[in-house]
C-alpha cells in the first residue's frame, strides 16, 4: 500500500502534481545580485554611479509622495539616500580617478 505522504519516506512531492506542496524557491534575486556585480566588475566606477544615480532618483521620487520605511535592509529612507549619495560620491570620484590617469590631468 502506498503512504499518501511521499515525502516522509525519502521522495518529495511533485508541485505540479500535489497542489499541497510549497513551490519550489526561486533564487532569482542571487541572479540579479550576480548580474549587477558582472556589470560592476565590467564598467567599474560608471556602473556604481548610474545604479546609484537611479537608486538615489528612486528614492528620492518615493520620499516626496510619502514613503518613509523601505524594505531596503537600512529601512528609513533617509539612511537610504544618505547611503546612494555616499555611492554615488564614489562611483563620480573613481571616474574622476580613472580619467585623470587616462588623460595625465
Amino acid at each position: 500500500m502506498r503512504s499518501k505522504h511521499a515525502g516522509r519516506h525519502g521522495h518529495s512531492p511533485d508541485p505540479e502534481t500535489d497542489p499541497q506542496s510549497p513551490p519550489a524557491f526561486d533564487p532569482l534575486r542571487l541572479c540579479i545580485f550576480a548580474t549587477v556585480a558582472l556589470l560592476g566588475w565590467a564598467a567599474g566606477p560608471v556602473a556604481l554611479a548610474v545604479f546609484a544615480a537611479v537608486g538615489f532618483a528612486g528614492y528620492w521620487k518615493a520620499r516626496r509622495r510619502g514613503l518613509t520605511k523601505s524594505k531596503c535592509y537600512l529601512r528609513d529612507t533617509r539612511l537610504v539616500l544618505a547611503y546612494l549619495g555616499i555611492l554615488l560620491a564614489a562611483g563620480l570620484w573613481g571616474i574622476y580617478s580613472l580619467a585623470a590617469q587616462l588623460f595625465g590631468f
